[in-house]
């Protein structure tokens, strides 16, 4: 029998370290600043040609937005809507319960940027080989500099020694000098039935609570009431830190979650978008505007509210973010 790939579009992030860009009604990865495409978009394009059918897991907030880029690209899909967020171990549970267990999931943020799509297509066929054999599969990227902002796989060849937290800059900076730390990309790839039978065996609670929520959906909308009881953890924590059935496969692609104005930043500069003689940037406006006595200090601008800040504090964002939610402010929205 011919193996069925789907290619999984996880979409619930808000995108909290790019406010005021991206907002709860419009989270980062809609937005279509990038060439006039959103970061969905470019995802649902650069997977297209790699599987035979698509699945998109939203949550009842945005998956009109996701319905619209789906339309856009003319793409059929099956259409997951959590009525909360439960985190990645839910999500990708619903994904693999709505496949044949023999069906390799390709599963992959929405909000992430990728180049290189050679190396990308060679990474994704060398991974399904290994999802063929009962392995699950995650992706980690050569790093091309300390990040503190992502988790990290220390690996040796395939295998994978370790998962490592978010690190501070000591860490980070020892991590790569060591050479053999690769940044967890978030992706994976996997039969779905090796997925479930490894989530059953450490999470049993998430497993069985995915599969009631799953098994009363409607259309793809799953229940509220029972999806409040499923446990909120990630897949990393769920299975991919305990399973020993993990490869990783080392990617040569380059690679961004786009999580911060710092790797926003990065990217626009790389695609030509202006910065003056001392590395000032304007997102979002195209009034004139002249920074003085300012360096690497980036203007973002949106009807409502405009944020103003240094590149390197770009991680700070998310506490605005948060100020912003305990005040229950419009500003979010």
């Amino acid at each position: 029998m011919e193996v069925s790939v789907t290619h999984v579009i996880l979409t619930g992030g808000v995108g909290s370290r790019l406010w005021p860009l991206s907002r709860k009604s419009q989270p980062k990865q809609y937005l279509e600043i990038f060439e006039g495409k959103s970061l969905f978009e470019m995802t649902v394009e650069r997977n297209s040609h790699l599987a035979d059918k698509v699945m998109v897991v939203g949550n009842v907030d945005n998956h009109h937005l996701s319905g619209k880029v789906m339309n856009k690209t003319k793409t059929s899909y099956l259409n997951i809507v959590e009525a909360t967020p439960r985190n990645t171990a839910a999500a990708i549970a619903f994904a693999a319960f709505a496949s044949n267990s023999e069906d390799i999931l390709i599963v992959t943020p929405s909000d992430h940027i990728i180049d290189k799509m050679e190396g990308y297509n060679n990474a994704i066929q060398e991974a399904i080989a290994k999802a063929k054999e009962g392995f699950i599969v995650t992706f980690g990227i050569i790093p091309t500099k300390p990040e503190t902002g992502y988790g990290y796989i220390e690996s040796k060849g395939d295998k994978v020694l370790s998962f490592r937290e978010k690190p501070n800059e000591t860490t980070a900076k020892e991590f790569i000098s060591r050479g053999n730390f690769l940044w967890n990309s978030g992706m994976f790839c996997f039969k779905a039935g090796v997925l479930l039978d490894e989530l059953k065996q450490f999470q049993p609670d998430i497993y069985e609570k995915s599969k009631a929520v799953w098994e009363a959906s409607k259309e793809g909308f799953l229940d509220l009431d029972l999806s409040m009881q499923i446990p909120s953890i990630s897949i990393d924590y769920a299975v991919m830190e305990r399973s020993k059935k993990i490869k990783v496969v080392p990617a040569s692609f380059s690679w961004s979650d786009l999580g911060s104005f710092e790797s926003v930043y990065e990217y626009l500069v790389s695609k030509g978008h202006p910065v003056d003689s001392n590395g000032n940037m304007v997102i979002g406006c195209d009034s004139h505007t002249t920074f003085l006595g300012l360096r690497n200090t980036i203007f973002v601008h949106t009807d409502t509210a405009n944020l103003i800040l240094q590149k390197e504090n770009s991680q700070d964002v998310k506490d605005i973010y948060n100020e912003l939610e305990k005040q229950n402010s419009n500003l979010l929205n």
